[in-house]
């Protein structure tokens, strides 16, 4: 196979290879854009007690995710897959690092412990494989919940995360709380994209809902890096 072979994965494209085959999808990847940006502004304005090294290259990865997106949602090759998913992981293992460290004030070995399991807990979700027909991406058996379910680990450690701080009376628990809930929402839509395509035809043309994800998904990092701006800094003794 080829870096240059082109992927078919959504509605909105079908089996189009043109450039803007997704514009809805394509477009929608500037709310990343935006979300980036509007973090980027808060924690210009937030006065800090230390350098937040971190946190910056947390906001730098969420403008990465939109940009490497928008290529997938316009090449729709195997390279531009690369770039869609290769940040978004990175950012999933560099944020929990992050909320492990910060939020429940574990010490670097904990951390790395959390992180090895984590990543064996996403190796796992995603080698998950459905029989044809429950919302498995082709006729032939294959990844579950048309992919989404590599997502499902994300979800729990944002979830348990949150609950915790909130046991605890930390003042992040509600952005990752609703965090939790947004992306819940947002892994439905990306779910049901190829299953509702046909009831979602707008001027002739099939748009599905994945561009629903993108706009939750954004919102999601939005919280969470709105989480870490407010509360997930060490204040000056």
């Amino acid at each position: 196979m080829s870096w240059s072979d082109q992927v078919f994965r959504y509605c909105e494209r079908g089996s189009d290879p043109s450039f803007w085959a997704e514009p809805l999808n394509a477009v929608s990847n500037g709310a990343f854009i935006i979300a980036a940006v509007a973090a980027g502004i808060s924690f210009v304005r937030q006065p800090r007690p230390e350098p937040a090294p971190g946190l910056a290259i947390l906001i730098t990865l969420v403008l990465v995710i939109g940009v490497g997106s928008f290529l997938f949602h316009t090449f729709a090759t195997r390279w531009s897959a690369q770039a869609d998913v290769i940040p978004i992981g990175i950012f999933m293992l560099a944020y929990l690092g992050y909320a492990l460290r910060m939020y429940l004030k574990l010490g670097w070995v904990w951390v790395a412990v959390g992180l090895a399991i984590f990543i064996g807990a996403l190796q796992l979700a995603g080698d998950v494989q459905c029989r044809p027909g429950l919302f498995s991406s082709s006729s032939a058996p294959g990844p579950c919940l048309n992919g989404t379910a590599g997502y499902v680990p994300a979800f729990l450690a944002m979830l348990g995360i949150g609950a915790v701080l909130q046991v605890r009376g930390h003042r992040a628990a509600s952005y990752l709380l609703l965090a939790s809930a947004t992306f819940l929402i947002s892994m439905v839509f990306r779910t049901v994209d190829l299953e509702l395509c046909s009831l979602t035809r707008v001027a002739g043309s099939a748009i599905g809902t994945h561009f629903l994800w993108h706009f939750l998904n954004a919102a999601t990092l939005y919280l969470l890096l709105m989480a870490a701006v407010r509360h997930g800094h060490r204040p000056r003794a």
